[in-house]
């Protein structure tokens, strides 16, 4: 579809939206939606200076001032290029199998903040996440490494409490409980909140294990 025929189709269908068309280059529809600054920037991943051009515009307007949340609209869900649209920015998916009738309620959903994406391609997403780097358990000795503050940390954050809840329970300030936090993950080789509770679970659970039978 060309920017003439989305814009005919939303103006048709009544959805209160002022529509705006750009240029059908990369370069051109750039400068076009810093002069437009719409709400919603739907941009077509195939434009007329090549196939993937659209993707160029998308990564300018994230690293733009003007903060339009945008829709690519793609030839067909691929997972590599799901992926690399929510990559540079895109808060909405929209292919072109889908109905006309759909592109209203993405736009407005985008608009109110929300992101719009099917199934499959939320599916892509979290195929993607499951396969990076595995939560990392760190070895037991190295709580011998800790200062008794920081496993004082720990331990709250072991109980579910917030940096918040931690400093008033300590009487420390957040920043101090965020430098705690961070100390944590550099001696334990720790990246997350997951894996330092993972962690501490895990040293509960061999606790247990050795305890003398009676």
């Amino acid at each position: 579809m060309s920017s003439h025929l989305i814009a005919s189709e939303l103006g048709r269908r009544r959805n209160n939206f002022e529509v705006f068309t750009c240029s059908s280059n990369s370069s051109g529809a750039f400068r076009e939606l810093l002069d437009y600054k719409p709400n919603v920037a739907v941009i077509s991943a195939r434009l007329e200076d090549g196939p993937l051009t659209g993707f160029k515009v998308l990564h300018q307007l994230r690293t733009s001032e003007l903060k339009a949340p945008a829709i690519i609209l793609l030839d067909s869900d691929e997972p590599e290029l799901v992926i690399d649209a929510f990559r540079a920015g895109a808060r909405g998916i929209f292919c072109r199998g889908q109905s006309s009738a759909a592109l209203p309620k993405c736009i407005r959903s985008v608009y109110q903040g929300q992101i719009w994406a099917s199934n499959n391609e939320i599916e892509f997403l979290l195929d993607l996440i499951s396969n990076l780097k595995p939560i990392h358990i760190a070895s037991p000795q190295a709580m011998a490494m800790l200062t008794r503050r920081e496993q004082d940390v720990m331990r709250l954050v072991a109980k579910g409490m917030r940096n918040d809840e931690i400093s008033a329970k300590l009487k420390l300030s957040e920043h101090t409980i965020r430098n705690y936090i961070v100390q944590l993950y550099d001696k334990l080789g720790l990246s997350s909140r997951v894996e330092l509770v993972l962690y501490i679970l895990s040293q509960s659970d061999e606790n247990r294990g050795s305890a003398p039978q009676p």
